[in-house]
């Protein structure tokens, strides 16, 4: 490839050497319907006199959206697939954004002003449909060959099974699916993978019916929601593996491998237990010519009275963790992870990734403690640290509040609110600490709730490299 893109770094170690961000891009959606999406841009440079505000906003066509995980076209990982080429230069430009709710798939250019994203394509349900047989887009990464693109539903109607499509980097036409055999699985959620090893990796979450209106108890109880991880060859689309956490762990979400591509491990969350209303997180690694997987982080529910509990847990009389979102920092050495029931974000220091230690934790939101932010100590917060995006250089971490509608509706039935924060780490003791002076929430997002970040250049969750 011919005069990369700067913001392709060939290692972590580059990455993280690079020039800090300063903006970010956040998802903001309204669940009624009654207005638009919109992606919003934050301004987070420090030294910047609109630090911590919106400086940036793009309604998006159409009603009920759901904007949701979103991603660049491409990014470090071009490095490892030059041969492939591609018309013209490849450059981390456009923002792939998939409505959850809608199947509707928009494509944003951030050129020429970063700061003023413009609908440039738009891939309408029924192109996934006819071309991928899917539905339910929920998330993209950039990678060989293409796109990827998880779904969680079917065609035509179809709950499921669900998978990934594949799109074209140039023109974001849907290519086709990309599983080739998908052997056992039917649910799916997220997809990443050990890239110059050719694995790609699979969890599990519902089918659109199973998620729509909010936690089925029936399902839960039931053990029907996802418990599996699968393992894939990437480059045939072939499922190699599946490895069953144990069906009373249900909703198996992100999934973080690390990010030396000489490893050979990863992380995924896991919402709940169905037995004792534990979270959890799993590491998966090389078993032999396989792969097995080990709980290594569990985190209990916190005793309440019922009378302070929504519906959905009043029986239990605890608040569950809600395990939500994981996201692992570049250099591979401090995972967070989001607790959206409880109101906290824990660190954990996982240089052995076999015995984490948790070093730092923050608290806001949350079901029954609702903590507020310093920025604003007398406003309590719902919602808690939900989606959670970490700076290359692992010094800053980015939090939003919303998980999904409907869920949101559930947990925290007096209302959701909208807010974004971002909290300093101490990269070599651990440690974690909100930063005061940012705190865009509430009319900064015009009545819409907040989702994925995605940061300029790159961020912890979007990029694979090629080289350690």
């Amino acid at each position: 490839m011919s005069n990369p893109d700067p913001t392709f770094y060939r290692s972590p170690g580059d990455a993280a050497a690079a020039p800090p961000e300063h903006l970010a891009y956040v998802a903001a959606f309204d669940p009624e319907g009654a207005i638009s999406d919109a992606m919003t841009v934050v301004d987070v440079d420090s030294t910047s006199s609109s630090y911590g505000q919106i400086v940036g906003w793009a309604d998006l066509p159409g009603l009920r959206d759901e904007l949701h995980h979103f991603g660049w076209n491409a990014c470090s990982s071009a490095l490892c697939h030059e041969h492939h080429g591609h018309d013209g230069g490849l450059e981390r430009r456009y923002l792939v954004v998939p409505g959850l709710r809608s199947s509707r798939i928009h494509v944003l250019d951030t050129r020429p002003d970063p700061r003023s994203p413009r609908l440039v394509h738009t891939i309408e349900a029924a192109e996934l449909a006819a071309r991928a047989g899917y539905s339910r887009p929920h998330t993209v990464h950039c990678g060989p060959h293409g796109l990827y693109l998880s779904a969680l539903g079917g065609a035509d109607g179809a709950d499921g099974p669900g998978g990934v499509a594949l799109l074209d980097h140039d023109t974001f036409e849907v290519v086709g699916p990309w599983e080739q055999d998908r052997g056992p699985q039917y649910l799916a959620y997220d997809l990443w993978w050990h890239l110059t090893q050719g694995v790609a990796v699979t969890s599990e979450w519902g089918t659109p019916s199973m998620i729509e209106d909010g936690v089925n108890a029936e399902l839960l109880l039931g053990r029907k929601y996802g418990h599996a991880l699968h393992f894939w060859d990437l480059g045939s689309g072939k499922h190699l593996q599946t490895v069953d956490l144990g069906h009373d762990n249900q909703m198996v979400l992100e999934v973080r491998p690390a990010h030396d591509p000489r490893a050979s491990h990863g992380f995924a969350g896991v919402v709940t237990n169905v037995t004792d209303l534990s979270a959890s997180v799993w590491l998966w690694y090389r078993d032999g010519d396989g792969w097995a997987a080990r709980k290594v982080i569990t985190i209990p529910p916190e005793p309440a009275d019922p009378a302070d509990l929504p519906p959905v847990i009043r029986p239990f009389g605890a608040v569950p963790a809600l395990v939500t979102d994981i996201d692992l920092s570049v250099d591979d050495r401090w995972l967070y992870v989001s607790c959206w029931g409880t109101g906290e974000l824990k660190q954990f220091d996982v240089r052995d990734p076999f015995s984490p230690r948790e070093v730092g934790s923050v608290r806001l939101g949350g079901i029954t403690r609702r903590t507020p932010h310093p920025a604003a100590p007398d406003e309590p917060l719902a919602g808690g640290p939900q989606m959670v995006e970490i700076s290359r250089d692992g010094r800053r971490v980015y939090l939003t509040n919303s998980l999904y509608s409907a869920w949101d509706d559930q947990f925290y039935p007096d209302g959701v609110g909208a807010w974004m924060a971002r909290l300093d780490a101490d990269v070599d003791a651990g440690g974690i600490s909100p930063d005061v002076r940012f705190f865009p929430h509430g009319a900064d997002f015009r009545g819409r709730r907040v989702h994925q970040i995605r940061l300029e250049a790159g961020d912890a969750s979007s990029d694979s490299y090629c080289f350690a």
